[in-house]
């Protein structure tokens, strides 16, 4: 009858969690809850909701979701076909080609930082150069000066394209216009591309709820407790935020979909 039976010695074994990018962990010594910002030297470094950043050792003495788990070092990937940040399967010893006509436009820096960060080796495959409007007001000036065509499509990422907006309004009137044809607007719903970034990559369960009338970039800022006086604190903002993204996986659904799409029309062979 005790056939099965095993003799255990010591405390149970504790499983081992790989760390990445984003993970939010708590050491139990200090009940210290972050996300995973960077790792070296058998070291992590957490960051709290607040900004705080403090180092802790690799190994057991953590939670994650409430389980008892042995932080380790990630794994080396395994040989196979690579891919990119974006899930596309890598091209062997690729270079960029040559810039092709077409481009794709998009709001401001931050819309075209992110969208290099996770999209940039699949464009530089496809020849496909990502310009910034500084605002969608501009959108009608620029495509008239870019003159789209059969063979010069300009595909174009909008901030906050919801019924009755001003950028839905904007978008109507662009494919009603000359280039209609030749042009593609897509949007996000997100207020600002910020909020593209899934919120528990900072260790959020959301995006804080901003006020109308406050500038939200400013708004979110303070509601996280960060610097938010000046522009230089914004861009630090944000270079924090671009910091926990490595790859699609780290993007809502929201904007994934969006960009693919740009990126297949703007590729598609001109139909003559």
């Amino acid at each position: 009858m005790l056939a099965d039976f095993r003799l255990q010695r010591g405390p149970a074994r504790v499983p081992e969690l790989a760390i990445e990018p984003g993970l939010v962990v708590e050491e139990t010594a200090t009940g210290y809850v972050g996300a995973v910002v960077r790792f070296a030297n058998g070291l992590i470094e957490l960051e709290d909701r607040r900004g705080a950043v403090r180092t802790f050792p690799l190994g057991p003495g953590y939670l994650v979701d409430g389980r008892a788990v042995s932080l380790v070092k990630p794994t080396p990937a395994a040989a196979g076909p690579q891919r990119t940040a974006s899930g596309s399967f890598a091209v062997a010893e690729s270079r960029a080609r040559v810039a092709q006509p077409s481009r794709i436009f998009v709001e401001g820096r931050h819309d075209a930082e992110l969208v290099e960060r996770v999209w940039g080796d699949d464009l530089r495959v496809e020849g496909v150069v990502v310009e910034y409007l500084e605002g969608i007001d501009h959108l009608e000036a620029v495509l008239a000066e870019f003159r789209p065509g059969a063979a010069r499509r300009a595909g174009v990422l909008v901030d906050h394209l919801v019924p009755g907006s001003k950028e839905s309004r904007i978008a109507q009137a662009v494919a009603a216009g000359p280039f209609g044809a030749a042009v593609l607007v897509v949007g996000h719903p997100f207020v600002d591309v910020w909020q593209a970034v899934r919120p528990e990559r900072l260790g959020l369960t959301q995006w804080p709820v901003i006020d109308r009338g406050t500038e939200w970039k400013h708004g979110v800022c303070e509601a996280l407790g960060w610097p938010h006086e000046s522009q230089a604190d914004i861009a630090r903002a944000w270079q924090r935020i671009l910091s926990t993204v490595s790859s699609f996986a780290d993007l809502e659904p929201a904007l994934l979909g969006r960009v693919e799409q740009l990126i297949d029309f703007v590729t598609e062979p001109a139909q003559h």
